[in-house]
């Protein structure tokens, strides 16, 4: 196993937190806003985070959605590698399938360059949007193949960022830059080391093949709850030490959002479930108030729709908030927490990190 790469990826729990907390930034755009609000929120959320002892902090490419401007995660870590020093950033996930294998070897290699020893590439096979949308991004219509072909992309992909493909194969003689041809080049300095590729999973697909291949694992329980304990128990038991990991080492990505009164956690929870009722009924929009939500008239479907979702959003004060918290964490014996605190506001997502980061005992601000 490489030490660096196995301390790069398990994290050190804070105060008295059970594991190693993070945040998943979806880059939330609420109506009133814009996405420059947006990316300042991401900022200041990630200053925050990195204050307060949160272990890393990831972005998450979604396409063709007004409240998520999170299209080019690429672009927004060198963004936030520039106003942060240490917190750990990475992808929670680039959509391999939407990319050519070299394009992300590149644009991680530079996010690499950029911020030595603190990037991660978290890879998803979904497309991260609508069916019409994949199609665009890949300029095919053949969206079932691109997923199967996941393993393979995969794998080429990590050639690229190892630049070890065999003699004889067609890319042999193709490097990703930066990376670490240029250390093997007369007179280079360049580092050999690179981004640790993670597998991010909703079912049992990615659980097992990043077990096969020993990787770490990171599971969106936040919209795929009922699978969790299945996927993370696959991943587990089908486990193979490799060269990366020497045990299994799975995240969770978890809907949690602290409140300083728990009706205002309700509040605000009800309008990011709304918005999560019109994404899922073809009618996507900027995320809306809890003013709105809290008149809106929701059909019996609907209402059914907004208790089942938050139904696995953590929410309340800062109290219940690390209680539900602690317990999943015991369900589940994830090795890591990767909170997301879906509001309107970016007051209120702010305020959500520090009271968690508070409820923990974790490190105060400098």
């Amino acid at each position: 196993m490489a030490a660096d790469a196995a301390e790069e990826i398990r994290g050190t729990a804070h105060g008295t937190a059970p594991v190693p907390l993070s945040v998943l930034d979806l880059v939330t755009v609420g109506a009133g806003r814009t996405a420059t609000d947006a990316l300042r929120t991401s900022v200041d959320i990630a200053r925050l985070a990195e204050a307060r002892g949160y272990h890393r902090y990831w972005v998450a490419e979604h396409h063709s959605m007004p409240g998520v401007a999170s299209s080019s995660p690429a672009v927004i870590l060198a963004h936030l590698a520039a106003h942060t020093d240490r917190v750990r950033l990475g992808s929670g996930g680039v959509m391999l399938p939407n990319h050519a294998p070299l394009v992300i070897a590149e644009q991680f290699g530079t996010l690499e360059a950029m911020a030595p020893g603190r990037v991660d590439l978290g890879l998803g096979r979904a497309p991260g949007t609508d069916g019409a949308t994949a199609a665009a991004l890949r300029r095919s219509d053949r969206l079932h193949e691109g997923a199967d072909e996941f393993p393979r992309q995969l794998a080429e992909l990590t050639r690229f960022l190892d630049d070890d493909f065999p003699d004889g194969h067609p890319y042999a003689r193709i490097h990703a830059v930066p990376g670490p041809v240029q250390g093997t080049s007369p007179g280079g300095v360049q580092s050999p080391h690179r981004p640790p590729i993670w597998l991010l999973g909703s079912s049992g697909f990615s659980a097992r093949l990043a077990a096969e291949l020993g990787l770490p694992f990171a599971f969106a329980h936040h919209f795929s709850a009922r699978n969790t304990i299945p996927a993370l128990d696959l991943y587990r038991e089908t486990f193979r030490p490799s060269e990366v990991l020497d045990a299994p080492y799975a995240l969770i990505g978890v809907s949690a959002l602290a409140a300083d009164e728990e009706r205002e956690a309700r509040r605000q929870v009800l309008a990011a479930a709304l918005n999560m009722v019109r994404l899922r009924t073809g009618r996507p929009g900027l995320v809306p108030t809890p003013e709105e939500a809290e008149t809106y008239d929701f059909s019996p479907m609907e209402r059914e729709f907004v208790d089942s979702w938050n139904a696995d959003v953590i929410h309340g004060t800062p109290d219940a908030v690390r209680a539900g918290l602690d317990g999943l964490q015991q369900r589940t014996g994830a090795d890591e927490l990767m909170l997301t605190a879906n509001a309107h506001s970016p007051e209120v997502r702010l305020r959500s990190y520090e009271l968690v980061a508070d409820a923990y005992g974790l490190p105060a601000r400098a």
